[in-house]
C-alpha cells in the first residue's frame, strides 16, 4: 500500500469516527438543557462542557486506532477487528439516540453494557494486531465504563 493511500486511510477512519459522533450529537444537543437538564443527577456528574472535548479525543483515538490495525494489510486481512469496530460504533451511535433521544435511560443503561463489552472485544482484537491500537482503545473503555455507572445512577435516581 502507498503512502498516500495510507494517509487517506487515515482521513476516512478519523472522518467515520467524527462523523458518528456527528450523529450522536444530533440526539445529545437539543436535550442538554431540555430534557437533561430536568433530571436529577449525582453530584460526581462532569460538567456539559466537558463531555464535547473527552469525546472528540475519544473519536480520534479510535480513529488511529482502527487505522493502525487496517494500515498494514486492508481490510480484508482485519475483517473481524474491523467489523467489531464498526458494531462498536454503531453501539455508540445508539446509545445517544436512546438515552437523549427517547428519554430511556434504562433501555440506555442495557445498551452500554452491550456497548461495554463491544468494545471489550475491539479492543482485545485490536491488541493482537497492534499493541498501540489496543492501547488508544482503553481511554474509550474507561470513559464507557464511567459513562455507565453514571447511566446507571441517573436512571436509578429517576425511578419514579
Amino acid at each position: 500500500m502507498n503512502a498516500t493511500k495510507r494517509w487517506i486511510g487515515l482521513v476516512v477512519f478519523i472522518a467515520v469516527c467524527l462523523g458518528a459522533g456527528s450523529l450522536g450529537a444530533i440526539a445529545t444537543t437539543p436535550e442538554i438543557d431540555g430534557w437533561y437538564r430536568t433530571l436529577a443527577k449525582p453530584t460526581w456528574n462532569p460538567p456539559a462542557s466537558v463531555f464535547g472535548p473527552v469525546w472528540t479525543t475519544l473519536y480520534v483515538l479510535m480513529a488511529l486506532a482502527a487505522w493502525l490495525v487496517w494500515k498494514p494489510a486492508g481490510f480484508q486481512a482485519a475483517a473481524i477487528p474491523l467489523t467489531l469496530f464498526g458494531g462498536q460504533l454503531v453501539l455508540n451511535v445508539a446509545w445517544s439516540w436512546i438515552f437523549f433521544g427517547m428519554h430511556q435511560p434504562g433501555w440506555a443503561f442495557v445498551e452500554i453494557v452491550i456497548l461495554w463489552l463491544a468494545i471489550a472485544a475491539t479492543t482485545w482484537a485490536f491488541f493482537r494486531r497492534s499493541t498501540l491500537a489496543g492501547w488508544l482503545l482503553v481511554p474509550y473503555l474507561a470513559w464507557v465504563s464511567f459513562a455507565a455507572v453514571l447511566n446507571f445512577t441517573i436512571w436509578r435516581l429517576n425511578v419514579a
